[in-house]
């Protein structure tokens, strides 16, 4: 089992990578739920922790214009077990997607300090 706080309204999980030059590092990630992918981390995060290049992924934003947002690939801890998973290098904010719920059970209970779980089904 993976477990968070609610933190300003916000569900949050950590997340350990095991980066390419050996070391690991743990990242609170906020859950959105709108997000389908696996992960986003700005991308100077991305940059500082060496994650290799996959490609460019087209995106559409809120105000229509299309970008080219770049995919890495990380190694993750995900309750336990190493994984790898994509991670887009874009935005402000470490988010978590669906895409690393599927077969998941999230429950959230939303009240400040409230507990954050995430449990395979």
């Amino acid at each position: 089992m993976i477990s968070g706080i609610v933190t300003d309204r916000y569900a949050t999980v950590a997340l350990t990578f095991l980066l390419p030059n050996g070391s690991s590092l743990p990242i609170e990630f906020v859950i959105d739920t709108g997000f389908t992918g696996y992960l986003c981390l700005p991308p100077e995060a991305v940059s500082l922790m060496g994650l290799p290049f996959m490609y460019d992924l087209p995106g559409n934003l809120a105000d229509n214009s299309e970008v080219l947002l770049p995919v890495h690939e990380a190694i993750v801890l995900w309750d336990g077990e190493e994984r790898e998973i994509l991670v887009i290098a874009t935005g402000r904010r470490p988010l978590l997607g669906t895409a690393l719920l599927d077969e998941q059970q999230l429950v959230i209970q939303f009240t400040e300090g409230g507990l954050v779980t995430i449990e395979e089904l």
